[in-house]
């Protein structure tokens, strides 16, 4: 006659097993929150690309008020007191993000991330086709200072080493007055790239957090099922 299976858990395995079950579970559900996050980012930037522009504001109060908000202005670009973010690359070729003060609306100064340049084109004087003369329209979307990373440097101004912007100390240090407490990335024009190469008029954000999750999912339930098996007999009977 045919016995009876029996789970009998051992010690070692268990002690292993459980806590990299839960570990496993907690990725794997810390991956879907992540990808909840990522779907609002995206749903927030395609509803406020469908807007019209508006004029940049005086300033912000709170992120959710102005997070990827369109913006027109008609004025001046003031190149002389430009500065490089250094770092930047553009479908893998290392180059710099030019940070332009932009004065419009008689008085007032934001500060204006125009785009990429390759690094051999670091001297302004080597690119005169960046530095407009003039009255121009410009159009882009309200960000944020970034935020600086636990391993990030700090700014250099006096070595012209800008790694992050800080719209405050990049205003001091050039001398241009207040400005907001944003940036604003320029909208590159349609068609083929020109320098400097602007932000896109879509989001390009990574959301890949569902095949994470599942994959943590998965492998927690492998464990499980081995688990199982390994501590499952079958007992003869007598």
């Amino acid at each position: 006659m045919s016995g009876e299976w029996k789970f009998k858990p051992t010690m070692g395995p268990t002690l292993f097993a459980v806590p990299t079950f839960i570990v496993l579970i907690l990725l794997g559900s810390w991956q879907v929150q992540r990808m909840s996050w990522k779907q609002d980012i995206i749903a927030t930037f395609e509803q406020q690309m469908a807007k019209q522009p508006v004029m940049p504001p005086l300033d912000i109060k709170k992120e959710t008020d102005w997070r990827y908000t369109r913006v027109r202005a008609e004025g001046r670009f003031l190149h002389d007191k430009e500065i490089l973010l250094t770092g930047r690359t553009f479908e893998g070729t290392a180059g710099f993000h030019i940070i332009t003060p932009f004065l419009f609306n008689e008085n007032r100064t934001v500060l204006v991330n125009r785009g990429w340049i390759p690094e051999k084109l670091r001297e302004r004087k080597s690119r005169p086709q960046t530095t407009p003369a003039g009255i121009v329209v410009m159009e882009g979307i309200l960000r944020g200072d970034n935020r600086k990373g636990y391993f990030v440097p700090e700014n250099e101004p006096i070595n012209e080493v800008w790694l992050y912007v800080n719209t405050k100390q990049i205003a001091e240090y050039r001398d241009i007055g207040p400005v907001p407490g944003y940036y604003i990335d320029e909208l590159r024009a349609p068609g083929p790239y020109k320098l400097p190469i602007g932000a896109a008029g879509k989001i390009e954000v990574r959301n890949e957090h569902l095949k994470y999750a599942v994959t943590w999912f998965l492998l927690a339930i492998t464990l499980l099922a081995v688990y199982i098996v390994y501590h499952t007999s079958k007992r003869e009977d007598d």
